[in-house]
């Protein structure tokens, strides 16, 4: 899912800017940016009174494009090559965090970045550009972890059938473009009917997913925020798809004591200080003039909530609801 889009007038608009500028007004002191991509959100804080934003991106090309721009706004802007599930590392006392967690307009674009079906490319989808690449994983993973991934990570009925028709195809000829691997999933799903997404959205949102391990960083990154927040900043985070909104949701329910009890005669958790306070009762989704403005818009959900003075505390991944694939294959 693309996360910005082009407008006629103007630069990248990120999605939901206008609803997360609301909830988390009014914008003044330090903030993080996790997501910097094509620098929507950064430039709109920066705008709306930020002293300093604190730009983290893992894809160096990120900050190539913001050349042309970012010295505009002096030492009001760092700019930090990483990962924000390091984020406390970047700073502490923060004000605020803001993550967008899909894929940028700028990677979607690049054919030979391989992050889309749309366009002829090496299959490859690796948002900092090292480490194993999506073809890397659908020429040796087996079949059964290649099933996994198509299903906990992208939620995809067919799993088994396209795992079982990667590893056959690949025995007559490596899978290493994606439109290759978008014509051989296609071949294993039932046409798409008008309105409908292309049947190989789910597959390459999961092995997106997993060639850059992003619920792995999700769930760290929420951690790391805790760690990095002041009393009273405030964590703004945008999410795509369901695996990563019941992340979100979760977290904040965990850390705002929201939990409850499973039923009557379950036995009562004993009570701890919450780090959070919800801000947004439920998620925030895109208006009618958002959705005119960019019909990607529409699975996009905004969840905020404002960090309390309790100590960080340790959670699980499980409690958030993270597929876990080594313990779905046992």
């Amino acid at each position: 899912m693309t996360t910005e889009h082009t407008s006629a007038s103007g630069p990248h608009i990120p999605v939901l800017l206008r609803p997360l500028l609301k909830a988390v007004a009014p914008v003044t002191g330090r903030w993080l940016d996790g997501t910097f991509g094509a620098g929507g959100y950064t430039r709109a804080l920066l705008e709306a009174g930020a002293d300093q934003v604190i730009a983290v991106d893992r894809d160096p090309l990120a900050f190539e494009m913001a050349k042309s721009w970012a010295g505009g706004y002096g030492d009001r802007l760092v700019q930090q090559q990483g990962v924000f599930s390091r984020m406390d590392e970047y700073a502490q006392d923060l004000d605020g965090v803001v993550l967008d967690l899909g894929v940028s307009s700028m990677q979607l674009d690049l054919a030979e970045r391989g992050f889309s079906f749309m366009k002829d490319g090496p299959l490859d989808m690796r948002m900092s550009q090292e480490g194993p690449s999506a073809a890397d994983l659908v020429a040796e993973l087996s079949e059964a972890e290649l099933a996994d991934i198509l299903f906990y990570y992208g939620e995809e009925r067919a799993s088994r059938r396209i795992a079982r028709a990667i590893v056959k195809a690949r025995e007559v000829e490596p899978i290493t473009t994606t439109l290759q691997l978008a014509s051989l999933v296609e071949s294993c799903l039932p046409r798409a009917k008008p309105g409908q997404s292309h049947p190989a959205t789910r597959s390459f949102q999961a092995l997106r997913i997993a060639v850059n391990a992003e619920y792995d960083e999700l769930f760290e990154g929420l951690l790391a925020a805790e760690r990095a927040l002041k009393p009273g900043g405030l964590l703004a985070v945008v999410t795509f798809h369901s695996v990563e909104d019941r992340m979100v949701k979760r977290f904040f329910q965990h850390r705002a004591g929201k939990t409850g009890r499973a039923n009557r005669y379950a036995p009562e958790i004993e009570e701890l200080p919450a780090q959070f306070e919800i801000v947004t009762r439920k998620a925030v989704g895109p208006d009618d003039q958002e959705l005119a403005e960019n019909p990607r818009s529409r699975s996009a959900r905004l969840r905020v909530g404002r960090r309390t003075d309790a100590a960080p505390a340790p959670i699980s991944a499980r409690d958030l609801g993270m597929p876990q694939l080594k313990e779905a294959r046992k």
